[in-house]
């Protein structure tokens, strides 16, 4: 039987405790799963970002070999000069139900776990009220 929940409240977190209020982002704690391994963290909602990016050794935890995922096209920005693999997990946010979630896998292990348009925004719906310092989410089901 699908989760009922409508919308689940979150609240902005430090990136980084020096800089206070300026470094408060968008985190979302999830859990990702894939070759029976999980993995719990936090993505950043990043509406800018055109796929989900997922960090090398998050991919290494989740039980995937870099040989064995399918070679994408180019990232762009600051990831351009890193290569990426195609991989696609189970996703859960808080108590919706999970989602198969399709990530750039790339060898750049110095960013975070990206949540971007294709697939988490087509997932998923965020209202962001940065002065409030939350967000919301609310699953497309």
């Amino acid at each position: 039987m699908p989760n009922m929940v409508n919308a689940e409240l979150y609240v902005y977190t430090a990136a980084d405790n020096i800089l206070g209020d300026a470094s408060l982002m968008p985190f979302l704690p999830v859990t990702l799963a894939s070759e029976g391994h999980t993995l719990d963290t936090s993505g950043l909602l990043d509406t800018g970002s055109s796929v989900n990016v997922l960090p090398y050794s998050m991919g290494i935890r989740l039980g995937a070999i870099w040989e064995s995922q399918p070679i994408l096209t180019e990232l762009g920005g600051n990831l351009a000069r890193f290569e990426a693999r195609g991989l696609i997990t189970q996703m859960q946010v808080g108590r919706f139900d999970p989602v198969r979630m399709v990530f750039a896998w790339t060898k750049a292990d110095d960013i975070p776990l990206i949540l971007g348009q294709v697939n988490f925004f087509i997932e998923f719906d965020i209202c962001f009220r940065r002065s409030r310092l939350e967000f919301e989410i609310k699953s497309k089901s």
